[in-house]
């Protein structure tokens, strides 16, 4: 079976220190989005359980097979979930869920949860776009912007670009910064494009090192022309699956002049934790 490239690691965890069964409050967040989706299980107001995995053809399956990734051999059911909230492409189609919000909404929430309070501009690079998001103290949206959907910036481009030139998309960001210097951006915005651009550069003699540096400089450089048009505040916090990528996330800092937030979790879960922290919320104010 030929290796395939784009294939990045999906994951699960359990906070050792937290046992559930003596919580009060269990809720759900699942995030559907376009490559990967994410569950969270929340125990009163403490992350709990996580799932991280990929996107299949068909969101409702997808959400099941995350929650059940992040309930694991943890001894949680779907009847102990007091309330769950979809997020993401997909978040109509949870069965499971009580309600719908917006992923913009969910990753200011679940950034706010990550990195603190003090975030105030939150970038989430996804797997079919980007958004540029202002928040307040309390992680509520205050402003954002997106990119049009497209897999150039995000992603899906990257994972193209991984079986394109035979690197495994975990190496690519570390790979990408072994230039003696930085090489020019791909002109094209779009991936079709960029990857048929990289596969004459690839031809003329470029090594994968520069053609991934080239890449990646023109990723970060639509990503900042993005975040330039919304204005970035201190502090600035990236979430999503790119911010795995030292060598897109360097460039971003390089161009702003600004350094993001180091996160001490998984950035792709940011989403779904912002849902469960909805979902909490909604119970509380029920029970009110």
């Amino acid at each position: 079976m030929a290796e395939e490239f784009w294939r990045w690691k999906e994951s699960r965890w359990t906070n050792p220190d937290l046992d559930w069964k003596a919580g009060k409050l269990i809720t759900g967040g699942v995030d559907v989005g376009s490559v990967s989706s994410q569950a969270v299980i929340m125990v009163d107001g403490q992350l709990y359980a996580y799932g991280n995995t990929r996107t299949g053809s068909d969101s409702p399956n997808s959400a099941l097979n995350a929650m059940n990734m992040a309930m694991g051999e943890t001894g949680v059911t779907y009847t102990d979930l007091q309330y769950t909230v979809g997020t993401g492409y997909g978040r109509v189609n949870v069965p499971f869920g009580q309600r719908a919000i917006t992923e913009i909404a969910c990753h200011a929430l679940g950034a706010n949860f990550m990195y603190g309070p003090s975030v105030r501009t939150v970038l989430d690079m996804g797997g079919q776009d980007c958004k540029a998001i202002h928040c307040d103290e309390k992680g509520k949206v205050t402003n954002f912007l997106m990119n049009d959907k497209c897999a150039a910036g995000t992603g899906r481009g990257m994972e193209v670009f991984a079986d394109l030139l035979n690197v495994s998309i975990d190496d690519m960001g570390e790979l990408s910064l072994q230039v003696a210097e930085e090489p020019q951006p791909v002109s094209s915005t779009c991936v079709v494009f960029a990857k048929s651009e990289a596969s004459g550069l690839l031809r003329a003699g470029w090594p994968k090192e520069k053609v991934l540096a080239a890449y990646s400089s023109a990723m970060a450089h639509r990503i900042v022309s993005l975040l330039e048009r919304i204005g970035v505040e201190k502090e600035f916090a990236i979430t999503g699956g790119i911010a795995k990528n030292i060598g897109v996330v360097s460039r971003i800092e390089k161009e702003l002049g600004i350094k993001a937030l180091r996160p001490t979790m998984d950035t792709q879960i940011a989403g779904a934790l912002g849902a469960a922290m909805f979902a909490e919320a909604q119970v509380k104010k029920s029970a009110k």
